[in-house]
């Protein structure tokens, strides 16, 4: 990872569907938004976390900068999926200094890949709650060909990315500005993207349980185009709870939608369900959502119906001063719930942890 004066960063998402762009200005710890702007990709740039069309990500990039009339080149961004591993481990109680002279050895003992291959980072959670003795530690590791990939597509788009975070760290960045964190209070960040969902489950400020699905809402979407025989445009319209398609029943795209829906909730809930096995006494007691699927009701009902669980859809700009002048309001609202990962990557500043 990469971690390094305050000045402040452009934070940009680039997910399987889009590329977001947020850029906020920070003062006494209250931030005002300067801009933020959303662009498409085609289906399959971006496949299972791989760039498969480079050129259509950096033409995106550029087009977002332009647009949007951003200057600073400096950016912050993020990766998550099969080539990140992000583990809670347990450690004998040292020093940072300690730990970073010694983090190669340590965590030979819990990656997957070989430690040439990859960029390790960690974090160090505190002391033990039952043993004094000892640290936890949030250990995360990216294979490097995988992070020079998305390197790549920021430095052919003229800009520096100056800081690599994880999705959903970058999420609970936004979670916590916006909503704060109660102590002993156990939530789940669950992010629906296109392609992965992201669990995030936190006491407090402290990360207890994280996974990536990769499951999303691509497969609602198929799944009405497979059964109902219509177009990628009609069924994510469909998904998103648009208007109706022509010449396809209703009740059809209804009946769909509940058995596609209910996969994806499995899918949540079986990690969830996981958390709980081995959590002790830590019990959820809310759900936020993010990521775009979030906009669908239907998703949010099923969450909470399958979970019996309160879940509600994080607002990025609850807590951000947004001058009414500048920005619609409502277009806002309506892209906001995608925009969770962009904005807590425009909160970083170099040097973070």
């Amino acid at each position: 990872m990469l971690f390094s004066s305050k000045k402040e960063l452009v934070g940009i998402d680039v997910g399987s569907s889009s590329v977001k762009l947020v850029k906020l200005r920070e003062s006494r710890g209250n931030y005002q938004l300067l801009n933020v702007g959303v662009f498409p990709l085609a289906v399959e740039t971006i496949v299972d976390n791989t760039i498969m069309d480079s050129s259509a990500i950096v033409e995106a990039i550029s087009n977002l900068i332009v647009g949007m009339k951003v200057k600073g080149k400096r950016v912050a961004t993020s990766v998550s999926g099969h080539s990140v591993i992000i583990r809670k481990i347990m450690l004998s109680l040292m020093t940072e200094e300690e730990l970073e002279a010694s983090i190669q050895w340590e965590a030979e003992q819990y990656i997957p890949f070989d430690l040439s291959e990859v960029n390790i980072d960690f974090q160090i959670l505190g002391p033990d709650s039952k043993d004094p003795s000892q640290m936890n530690v949030m250990l995360v590791a990216a294979k490097k060909d995988y992070i020079d990939d998305f390197v790549g597509v920021f430095s052919e788009a003229g800009l520096e990315p100056v800081v690599m975070d994880i999705d959903c760290f970058a999420t609970e960045n936004t979670f916590n500005v916006n909503y704060g964190f109660v102590e002993d209070e156990v939530v789940a960040l669950v992010d629906v993207g296109a392609s992965a969902v992201s669990v995030n489950v936190l006491k407090s400020d402290v990360s207890l349980f994280t996974r990536d699905i990769q499951a999303g809402g691509n497969l609602i979407r198929e799944e009405l185009q497979k059964r109902l025989g219509i177009s990628s445009e009609e069924a994510e319209m469909a998904k998103m709870g648009g208007r109706s398609v022509d010449d396809v029943d209703p009740e059809a795209i209804d009946e769909v939608m509940v058995d596609a829906v209910d996969n994806l909730v499995q899918e949540v809930q079986r990690s969830l369900d996981f958390f709980a096995a081995t959590s002790g006494d830590d019990k959820i007691i809310k759900i936020y959502l993010t990521g775009g699927v979030s906009k669908s009701q239907r998703v949010c009902a099923a969450l909470e119906k399958k979970l019996g669980i309160p879940a509600e859809v994080i607002d990025p700009f609850r807590n951000i001063s947004v001058n009414e002048k500048d920005f619609d309001l409502e277009y806002l609202k309506a892209i906001g719930p995608m925009l969770s990962v962009a904005t807590g990557l425009a909160m970083r500043r170099v040097g973070d942890k």
